[in-house]
C-alpha cells in the first residue's frame, strides 16, 4: 500500500531565537496534526542556512518522536558527505527507540551546499566521500563492532557503535534529485530510492528509476526490495484555484531566490500555472486534483512506495500549513489508497 507524508525544511521568515522558538513549536504542532490525521511519514530536511531552522533533523525528530504516536518519522535528506556516520547512525538509532520503531534516513546531496565548508570538507570529494561515507553507515548498520578503513575518516578497528536501533535493520533510503549514479549506486545496493521531481514533467524521471530497477535486478536484489518514493513539492486548499493563488506568492519568493543565487531566471505566473496542471510536477490543488496526480505518478512509474509533499515556505502561515495537512491526511489520503486499493508498489517492467 503506498505511503502518504509530508516534508519540511522549516523555513521561517523570522530572524532571530524568538522567531526560531515560534517556528520550532509549530513544527511539532504540524508533526502532530499529520500523525493524528493518519498520514503515514513526516519529513525534515537538513539545510545550513539562516532561512531554515534545520541543521539537526534529529533532534527536531526526537521531539516529535514523544508527541506522536504511529507516523514515521524521516531526515528528508540527511547530508551524509558532510557528516560522520557513526554519529549519524547513533543520532537516528536514538530516534528509533523514542519512537519504539518508527525513525528511518534518507541520506543524500541535499539541495545546498553551505555544509561542505563549514564541516572542513571540500566538494570536489563528493563522489569519494559519499561513497565511502554510504558504504560506513551500511556496515554500522550491519555490524556493532566495526573494521572499517577510507580516506576522509579515521579508521574502525572494532570500536563498537551504541545504541543499537529498535528495527532491525534501521530503514536507509537514498535521495536523489536526477544524477543516474546516485540510482545505479542505490541499485545495486538494493536500498530504496526516493526521487525529488521538483519541476518539469514527472514522466521525464521514468528513465532513471528504470535504471534503478535494472541496476538492482542485475546485482539480484528482489524486485520487493527495489522500491522507489517521490518527494514533490506542493500545498493543498479548498479549491485548486485557491490553493494556486495562495501558492503562487510563496513558490515565487522561494524560488526567485534561489535563482538569484544560481543564475537562473525568475519564475512566472504561466510557468507555475504549467507545473500545476495534470501533466506538470507540483502537487497544487484540492484534494480530488491532488489525489488524480498522485495516482497518475504511481501509474507512470509502474509503481510508487511513497508520495511525500513539501508543505514548507516561509511565506505561508500556519493555519495555511496546517489546513493543507488535514486535507491531505483525511481526503487525499483515503480517496489515493480506495483508488489504488493493494495495487503492487512496484513493477520491474512494462511502461
Amino acid at each position: 500500500m503506498i505511503q502518504i507524508g509530508v516534508d519540511t525544511f522549516v523555513a521561517t521568515a523570522k530572524a532571530g531565537p524568538v522567531g526560531d522558538v515560534e517556528r520550532v513549536r509549530e513544527l511539532l504542532e504540524q508533526i502532530e496534526l499529520a500523525d493524528q490525521v493518519g498520514l503515514d511519514v513526516f519529513g525534515v530536511g537538513e539545510h545550513h542556512r539562516a532561512d531554515y531552522v534545520s541543521s539537526a533533523p534529529a533532534v527536531l525528530l526526537a521531539a516529535a518522536a514523544a508527541r506522536t504516536k504511529r507516523i514515521r518519522l524521516a531526515s528528508a535528506v540527511t547530508v551524509l558527505s558532510s557528516d560522520d556516520p557513526v554519529r549519524v547512525f547513533q543520532q537516528f538509532a536514538t530516534v528509533d527507540l523514542i519512537s519504539r520503531g518508527r525513525a528511518e534516513m534518507i541520506v543524500g546531496r541535499g539541495s545546498f551546499i553551505e555544509s561542505y565548508p563549514l564541516f572542513g570538507f571540500d566538494l570536489s570529494d563528493y563522489d569519494e566521500l559519499a561513497t565511502e561515507k554510504l558504504e560506513l553507515l551500511l556496515k554500522i548498520r550491519e555490524q556493532t563492532n566495526v573494521h572499517w578503513s577510507g580516506q576522509h575518516r579515521a579508521a574502525l578497528t572494532g570500536q563498537g557503535v551504541y545504541p543499537r536501533p529498535f528495527q532491525q535493520p534501521l530503514p536507509i533510503y537514498i535521495g536523489v534529485g536526477g544524477t543516474p549514479q546516485s540510482a545505479v549506486r542505490a541499485g545495486q545496493l538494493g536500498l530504496p530510492l526516493i526521487v525529488a521531481i521538483i519541476g518539469g514533467q514527472p514522466r521525464q524521471f521514468r528513465p532513471l528509476i528504470e535504471l534503478y530497477r535494472e541496476a538492482g535486478h542485475r546485482a539480484g536484489h528482489a524486485p520487493e526490495k527495489l522500491t522507489v518514493g517521490i518527494h514533490s513539492i506542493g500545498f493543498l486548499a479548498d479549491s485548486t484555484r485557491q490553493a494556486a493563488d495562495e501558492f503562487w506568492p510563496a513558490y515565487r519568493d522561494a524560488f526567485g531566490r534561489i535563482g538569484r543565487e544560481r543564475g537562473w531566471p525568475a519564475p512566472t505566473r504561466p510557468q507555475f500555472d504549467a507545473q500545476c496542471s495534470p501533466e506538470g510536477a507540483l502537487m497544487v490543488g484540492d484534494a480530488p486534483a491532488v489525489a488524480a496526480k498522485i495516482i497518475a505518478e504511481y501509474r507512470a512509474f509502474g509503481g510508487i512506495s511513497r508520495m511525500s509533499i513539501l508543505l514548507d515556505n516561509r511565506l505561508l502561515s500556519h493555519h495555511q500549513i496546517m489546513h493543507a495537512i488535514e486535507i491531505l491526511g483525511t481526503q487525499v489520503a483515503p480517496l489515493v489508497k480506495k483508488q489504488l486499493g493493494d495495487s503492487p508498489t512496484l513493477s520491474t517492467g512494462g511502461a
